[in-house]
């Protein structure tokens, strides 16, 4: 998973929501305040992260923004 995918998949559930498109987002965004994301769509990003990727992106605890995301996608196992 990458930047841009990660972006899209945050967008489909703030316009299911109402909200306007992120046009930008990297690494400090944060999910609950720039995202504006609550702890539905906290659980509704992560079926879809892990529908798209296989990886449950809170497995290893809590994530606050995106670049902590992004990270589970990097790490070597």
């Amino acid at each position: 998973m990458n930047l841009t995918e990660l972006q899209k998949i945050i967008n489909e559930i703030r316009e299911f929501k109402g909200l306007t498109e992120l046009d930008t987002i990297n690494i400090k965004t944060t999910l609950r305040y720039d995202c504006e994301l609550d702890s539905f769509d906290l659980a509704e990003l992560t079926v879809k992260i892990e529908a798209y990727s296989g990886k449950d992106i809170f497995q290893d605890g809590i994530v606050e923004n995106v670049g902590e995301i992004l990270s589970q996608f990097n790490k070597t196992t």
